[in-house]
C-alpha cells in the first residue's frame, strides 16, 4: 500500500503562480455529454449542432466524433474515514461490478487509491481486473503494511512520504495527487470517481487548489455523495455544518463531470451505471484558440447546442499551461 506524497505536488502547484511560457496551447481538446429535459442523454448530434465560445469569442470546431474510442483512464478514490466506515462494504462489490463493465481489456486502465487523514494508492494504473479487485480488498485495511505492489511510501513520481494523519479526512488532497501524480501524465479520455460523503477536515490544500489539479490533468471528475445518516449523530449535513454536497458540487461542475447521489431511491449501483452511460457516450471535440496566451491564465469555455432545451456538460475552461 503506497502513501502518495504531498509535498512535491505543493511546490509544483504554487511554482505556477509565478511561471511564464513561451507557447499557447495549439489544440483544446474536451469530452461532452448532451442531455434532454428529460435527463436523457442524446447520442446523435454531428458537429453543426454545436457552437463553441473562448472567452466570449466564437471557435471554430475542427475535430469531432461520437462516442470515442480514445483510451480511458479511470481513478476511483475512497472515503474511508470514520464517518464512511459502515459504507465500505457496499462501495467495495459496487467498485468491482464498475470496473468490469466499463473497462475494455487491453485499452482502458485504473487506479484506486482511499483516502481518510492520508491518502494511500492501493494500485497504480492496471488493466488487470484481479488486481483491481485485490485492491478494492484492502479498503479500509487494518495494517498499512500489508503493501500492494511496491515498497510502502513510495508513490508514482518516485519520492516518498506521507500525507496527513490517519484521522479526518483529506478529500482536497486526494483529488491533487491523484490529479498530478497520476492523471496529468496519461493521454486520452480521464475521469475521477469519489465515493465520499464530501466533508473534508484534513487537507493540506484548499478546494480550489484541488479543482485546479484537475482542471490541468484535464480530468472530469464524477462526485457520488454517499453518506450514512448515523455518522453525525443521526442526521445529514456533514462535520461541522459543512455543505458536503456544495463541495462535491463544485469539484465535479468546474471539470465538466458530474454529481450523483446514492438515496433509498437510487443505490450506488444505479449511480455507477449512470456514470458508466456518460463515459460511453461522450462527444470528443477539439479547436485551435483564435488567439494563444503566452501565460498560465484560465480561458473560459462555453459548449452549448443550437437546439434549444438540450443541456450540454462539459468542463467550464482550461489553463493555457
Amino acid at each position: 500500500m503506497s502513501a502518495l506524497s504531498l509535498f512535491p505536488a505543493l511546490r509544483v502547484l504554487r511554482g505556477r503562480q509565478n511561471a511564464t511560457f513561451s507557447a499557447g496551447v495549439k489544440v483544446v481538446n474536451l469530452f461532452a455529454t448532451v442531455r434532454d429535459k428529460q435527463g436523457q442523454v442524446i447520442r446523435d448530434l454531428t458537429k453543426d449542432d454545436f457552437a463553441l465560445q473562448e472567452d466570449r469569442r466564437p471557435q471554430i470546431i475542427r475535430y469531432f466524433s461520437r462516442e470515442s474510442d480514445l483510451p480511458l483512464t479511470l481513478g476511483l478514490l475512497v472515503d474511508v474515514s470514520g464517518s464512511q466506515r459502515r459504507l465500505i462494504p457496499d462501495e467495495r462489490s459496487a467498485s468491482f461490478q464498475f470496473f468490469d463493465q466499463v473497462l475494455r481489456e487491453d485499452l482502458d486502465r485504473a487506479f484506486v487509491i482511499q483516502f481518510q487523514g492520508q491518502v494511500e494508492l492501493l494500485h497504480d494504473l492496471t488493466s488487470s481486473r484481479d488486481d483491481l479487485q485485490r485492491a478494492l480488498r484492502l479498503l479500509d485495511s487494518p495494517d498499512p503494511r500489508q503493501g500492494y505492489g511496491g515498497q510502502r511510501g513510495q508513490y508514482p513520481g518516485g519520492g516518498r512520504g506521507r500525507v496527513g494523519m490517519r484521522g479526518g479526512t483529506a478529500l482536497y488532497d486526494a483529488v491533487l495527487l491523484a490529479s498530478d501524480e497520476l492523471m496529468k501524465k496519461q493521454d486520452g479520455r480521464k475521469a475521477l470517481v469519489i465515493l465520499t460523503d464530501g466533508v473534508d477536515t484534513a487537507s493540506m490544500v484548499t478546494l480550489e487548489e484541488g479543482v485546479e489539479a484537475a482542471q490541468r490533468a484535464d480530468t472530469l471528475v464524477y462526485s457520488v455523495l454517499f453518506e450514512d445518516p448515523e455518522a453525525y449523530g443521526g442526521g445529514f449535513g456533514g462535520f461541522g455544518g459543512v455543505d458536503g454536497r456544495g463541495v462535491l458540487d463544485d469539484i465535479s461542475h468546474q471539470t465538466g463531470g458530474r454529481l450523483l447521489s446514492v438515496s433509498r431511491k437510487r443505490t450506488l449501483e444505479q449511480v455507477f451505471e449512470s456514470i458508466q452511460e456518460e463515459l460511453r457516450s461522450m462527444y470528443s471535440l477539439g479547436y485551435t484558440p483564435d488567439r494563444t496566451g503566452a501565460n498560465s491564465a484560465y480561458h473560459k469555455i462555453r459548449l452549448t447546442t443550437k437546439e434549444k432545451g438540450l443541456v450540454v456538460q462539459t468542463r467550464d475552461g482550461y489553463y493555457a499551461s
